[in-house]
């Protein structure tokens, strides 16, 4: 050989080796952000989010009469949070807060949309399945949207890769109790076409299940982000053959022991794929349970009113969460976290960048790892309801209360049993009240008078909320809100 051939062919080897050997490193580092190196390390998340789930309707946490063997095992199995919030205590609001990690009112979403709302979330907000999306997920959503139905709003708009379910509420059907000629047919989609018009919920729970269990069967190979947004508690109940009759509870009782069952479902699917190890479920509801429909309704256990209020009852949800491999078996954490913390917490855990604009939640990972000494991140979690009124501020273990107007049971309460559903009566608070959550989580004792260094340091805190998303109550206009969009086609 000569000598030229013997030169070019030593740098050609040379050049051999140190690509191998770039090779070898690259496939054996990490990358500096939570040891994510491929995207099939990339953990897979599973959202199962119910609709009007009293805290107290799941067996861990108190349940009567109620079974819910697959929650409870989840709660074996993982974290069990007993001291978790919605931002607001209404569906579409809750949902935004969930999937933007913002304060609803700062994005402009109130109250539930229904069939006539020309406005959604805009798409200038990003979302859980937003964030996801550029780490190379597969997104889908299941269930209830309720964040706008109008074409530029559906979840295929959001972020999410597939859609199955309903664009609001069960209940705003032609079949409502109080309102049967307002509603139009109720539509479920596909994607963005619809395939359907209900008259009839037995299966809907079935469905989402079914349907979900299909979505992680055919991405498992990849990662993928679930939400299973179940219609059910909320009234109109249905629940299938499977469950009928089942419980003690009555039909709601029924109706969230098949929810359990789905829940048993979900995880089956994910340990058939081997996927158990590399999968955070998260497990809430929206906001608690709408008790003026008595035995249609869940229970708080003993927290104060339910939905629609601001009281603990309205907010504190039953949460659980499981990570095999991950998070610790068998814990409770009763330090505060709150549904807009998830966004954040997701993001760090996928490598994922956080979205552009402001958002209010914070990495809650050490919390949920439960890890030893963590403290919640947030100073301070503020409580809006109706349409922007700042009702409460909690800061640790304490709650404080402006004045504002609510609803609750009338005194003569007898539980309604047929789902029609009870008026209210509307109380006023006229004054500041404080509670200590940690000793009477229950709010029967305001302790106002007591603890004046308390309450000046969350009404300081409520001030710099005030200013920054505003406070109907006060008259006072938020400089850091945005505005929803609406649709300008839409008639």
């Amino acid at each position: 050989m000569s000598t030229y051939f013997r030169m070019h062919f030593n740098k050609i080897n040379c050049l051999s080796l140190l690509i191998i050997g770039l090779v070898f490193l690259g496939c054996n580092s990490t990358s500096e952000n939570n040891g994510i190196d491929n995207e099939q390390q990339k953990p897979n998340i599973v959202i199962i989010f119910t609709d009007d789930q009293g805290y107290a309707d799941v067996g861990v946490f108190g349940a009567k009469n109620i079974a819910t063997p697959n929650l409870d095992k989840m709660a074996k199995e993982g974290v069990q949070f007993t001291n978790f919030h919605v931002a607001n205590a209404v569906c579409s609001a809750s949902r935004a807060s969930l999937l933007t990690g913002c304060y609803s009112n700062r994005l402009g979403i109130f109250g539930a949309l229904s069939h006539q709302s020309k406005h959604g979330l805009s798409p200038d907000e990003m979302t859980i399945a937003e964030v996801l999306k550029p780490e190379g997920y597969t997104t889908g959503i299941v269930g209830k949207w309720h964040l706008g139905h109008l074409e530029p709003f559906l979840p295929t708009k959001q972020g999410f890769d597939e859609f199955f379910g309903l664009p609001y509420s069960n209940d705003m059907w032609p079949y409502h109790p109080e309102r049967p000629d307002f509603y139009p047919p109720l539509p479920l989609y596909q994607n963005e076409t619809i395939i359907d018009t209900l008259i009839d919920q037995s299966l809907l729970t079935t469905m989402y299940t079914e349907k979900a269990v299909d979505f992680i069967d055919r991405n498992s190979e990849k990662p993928f982000f679930l939400y299973l947004a179940h219609s059910m508690p909320h009234v109109p109940l249905f629940v299938s053959d499977k469950f009928k009759g089942k419980s003690d509870a009555g039909i709601y009782g029924d109706v969230i022991m098949e929810i359990d069952w789905s829940v048993g479902q979900v995880i089956e699917a994910l340990e058939r794929n081997g996927l158990e190890e590399n999968t955070l479920v998260v497990f809430t509801s929206d906001n608690g349970p709408w008790l003026s429909y008595g035995t249609h309704s869940g229970s708080t256990g003993i927290f104060k009113e339910g939905k629609g209020t601001s009281w603990e009852g309205g907010i504190r949800v039953p949460t659980i969460m499981k990570w095999q491999g991950k998070l610790p078996k068998g814990k409770v954490q009763d330090k505060m976290a709150m549904t807009i913390d998830l966004l954040p917490t997701i993001a760090h855990l996928t490598g994922a960048s956080l979205p552009p604009n402001k958002i209010d939640g914070k990495d809650i990972w050490p919390l949920i790892e439960v890890e030893e000494g963590a403290e919640s991140p947030q100073d301070a979690y503020f409580i809006y309801y109706n349409k922007n009124e700042l009702q409460a501020v909690i800061s640790g273990n304490w709650k404080l209360y402006f004045p504002h107007r609510y609803r609750s049971l009338p005194d003569d309460f007898i539980k309604p049993t047929n789902g029609i559903p009870v008026k209210y009566k509307m109380l006023d608070l006229t004054e500041m009240e404080l509670y200590n959550l940690e000793d009477d989580p229950a709010e029967t004792k305001n302790v106002i008078e007591e603890y004046p260094e308390i309450r000046d340091k969350l009404n300081t805190l409520a001030n710099a909320a005030r200013k920054d998303m505003g406070d109907a109550l006060q008259g006072i206009e938020g400089k850091n809100v945005r505005l929803p969009m609406k649709d300008s086609s839409a008639n």
